[in-house]
Formats: structure tokens, C-alpha cells, sequence
């Protein structure tokens, strides 16, 4: 049999540069792209700080804590505070639509924490194959209705149906002691701060049930039939092998879920009432967040000739900012200490 020529050393020259320039295009293809949402948020925050920077040096501190949201006479002499023009009267305070944003989302993580993880449970433990795939679809489909439609549905459905039906028995029968006080009449319309909650769980229960499903099908099978030839139930075994070994992925997901209800904007506008200088004082009211202020002041903003509400909506964009900073800082120490401090066949087995 013949002899192979030997390839020509040119072109293993070439194969090899080649090969080594593919190599250095990927790694640094990679680097940037792995620095590109940083540099993205770097970019939208440094933007948000020099338009808020005039507003911040009016407002001072007590923006924080006012609970005024007067937008001045617009018609009147321009005042200057600190070389910062503003019109006449002009006052804001952020401290009930921080108030509000923060409610209704405890209000939609206590709704919807639960059930999503009962419902990744059933999927992945107790129901047929085909109708766990189906419910997952529908899962799925849900995550991605608009929510604009949600909130039309919130405000001409739900929140009605609600205010008719339901908020008035739990208002009738809620005893009257001052803790279940905020529970009681008067129950409104339908808009306000619990419609608010209950749409807003309903917007990341798809969130967080994806995501827990996928990491309880992640647990090994072994662990779980040793719980269950212990003489463990079912609800033994779920509440201590399954969820102990992904909790920190549970966490993980709850604050995935927490972040879109801080900042979901339409759906909420169109139910809360957009009450921005009182805080609620029942769970039935109406009120304002963060979130829902910006959408619905920006066009108004810009009838300002001194622009200094817009620089206000930016400065109180800056502290929704730094409310989910905060989150999910005090999110990753949960986690690492969960993480950290996690048996791994679960708590007590």
C-alpha cells in the first residue's frame, strides 16, 4: 500500500494560525459579552444619577420621607434653589409610592411563594407525564401574556368580581383587633393595593414555578426513595429532602420573581388607583408605586418648562434602582448562608 504524502508544512502553518486565531475570537468574544449587561446597567444608572442630580439637590433628603407630590404653578414666576430652576410651589416626596411598591409585593410573593411551589411539586412528584406537560405549557403561556392584558382583565374583571363578591366577606368577618384592623371596610371598587397584589402573583407564580420545577427535577431519586422506605409520607419527603436540597435555588427563584413585582409598571398602573401622596390605609385602597408613578407622570413631566419634574422621575427611578440593589444584596447573603449551612439529605432525615 502506498504511502500518505506528508501534508506541506505551510499548511499546517496556516491550519494552526488558524485554529489559534478561532481560539482568541471566542475567548474574547465571551469576555465582552459576559460584560456587557455590567456595562449596561453602568451606563443606564450613571445616566438616571446626572439627570437626577438637580432634582436630588432640592428635593434633599426628605424626598425619602415627604409624603407631597405637588408639581407647582406652572403659570408662575421659575424659582431657583441651589442654581436648580423649579416652578413655584413645587414639592415631591416618595415615601407612599416606596411604601406601596414594597406592600404589594410582599403581598404577591405571600400568594404566590405557596403555590408555585405546590404547583412545581405536582409536576414533578404527582402528575401524569402528559398532563404535568400540559400544565407546564399553560405555565408557560402565561408567563408570556403582556401585561397590559393582565391588567385590563385586573381592572375590568378581577378587581370588580373581588370588590362585589369576595373583600366585602372578609371584611365582614375579619375580627376587629388592631393587627386585622387594616382587613376591614371600607372595601372600594375593586382598584387598590391588594387587586394589586393578587394580579401582581399571578405575574411571577409562572416565574418561579419554572424555575423550581426545573430544580426539583434536578434532585436524585436515591434520597428520596430512602425517605420514603424510612416510612416518610409524601409531604415528609417534600418538605424534608426535596425542598432543603434546592432551597437556595428556591430563594433564587422567589427573588427572580420578587424583582418583576418591584418593577412591573402597566398592570399595576391600571389597577392600584395611581394615588401618589397617601398611604393606604387599609388593604382595599387605593395606591401608588414606584414603578407605576414613572409611567404615569413622564407624560405630564414634560409640560414642566423647567424639566424639574422629569429630573424628580429620575431621581425616584434611582431609588427603584437601589430598592432592588437591595433586594437581591440581602437575597445573595440568604443564599450563601442557606447554601452554606444546607444538609445534604435535607433538614432532620
Amino acid at each position: 500500500m502506498a504511502a500518505q504524502p506528508s501534508p506541506d508544512p505551510l499548511v499546517l502553518r496556516v491550519r494552526r494560525r488558524l485554529r489559534t486565531n478561532e481560539h482568541h475570537i471566542w475567548a474574547w468574544g465571551g469576555r465582552i459579552a459576559a460584560f456587557v449587561p455590567l456595562i449596561a446597567l453602568i451606563l443606564i444608572v450613571a445616566v438616571l444619577a446626572v439627570k437626577a442630580w438637580p432634582a436630588a439637590k432640592v428635593n434633599g433628603p426628605g424626598f425619602l420621607t415627604r409624603s407631597s407630590w405637588n408639581v407647582g404653578n406652572a403659570y408662575g414666576a421659575t424659582v431657583y434653589t441651589h442654581g436648580v430652576a423649579h416652578p413655584l410651589g413645587a414639592s415631591y416626596g416618595a415615601w407612599p409610592v416606596i411604601v406601596g411598591t414594597l406592600q404589594s409585593s410582599l403581598i404577591a410573593l405571600v400568594i404566590a411563594l405557596p403555590i408555585s411551589i405546590g404547583a412545581a411539586f405536582a409536576l414533578t412528584e404527582r402528575l401524569p407525564r402528559i398532563v404535568a406537560e400540559t400544565l407546564r405549557y399553560a405555565i408557560e403561556i402565561l408567563a408570556g401574556v403582556p401585561s397590559v392584558l393582565i391588567g385590563l382583565w385586573g381592572a375590568l374583571t378581577l378587581g370588580p368580581l373581588l370588590a362585589n363578591h369576595v373583600y366585602p366577606i372578609i371584611a365582614d368577618h375579619m375580627p376587629d383587633v388592631p393587627v386585622l384592623r387594616y382587613f376591614r371596610n371600607p372595601v372600594g371598587h375593586g382598584e387598590g393595593l391588594l387587586t394589586s397584589g393578587i394580579v401582581l402573583s399571578l405575574m411571577i407564580v409562572p416565574i418561579i414555578t419554572a424555575t423550581t420545577r426545573n430544580l426539583f427535577a434536578t434532585v436524585p431519586p436515591l434520597p428520596k426513595e430512602g425517605g420514603e422506605a424510612l416510612g416518610m409520607t409524601d409531604w415528609e419527603v417534600g418538605r424534608k429532602i426535596t425542598i432543603p436540597w434546592v432551597r437556595s435555588g428556591i430563594i433564587g427563584a422567589t427573588v427572580l420573581g420578587l424583582g418583576r413585582a418591584l418593577g412591573e409598571t402597566i398592570a399595576v398602573a391600571m389597577i392600584s388607583g395611581s394615588l401618589l401622596n397617601t398611604i393606604t390605609p387599609n388593604v382595599y385602597g387605593t395606591m401608588g408605586t414606584i414603578a407605576a408613578t414613572l409611567v404615569t407622570q413622564l407624560d405630564s413631566a414634560f409640560n414642566d418648562g423647567t424639566g424639574f419634574e422629569v429630573k424628580t422621575l429620575a431621581e425616584l427611578a434611582i431609588v427603584l434602582v437601589v430598592v432592588l440593589l437591595v433586594v437581591n444584596f440581602i437575597a445573595r447573603l440568604i443564599v450563601r448562608r442557606t447554601g452554606r449551612n444546607a444538609a445534604p439529605l435535607g433538614v432532620g432525615l
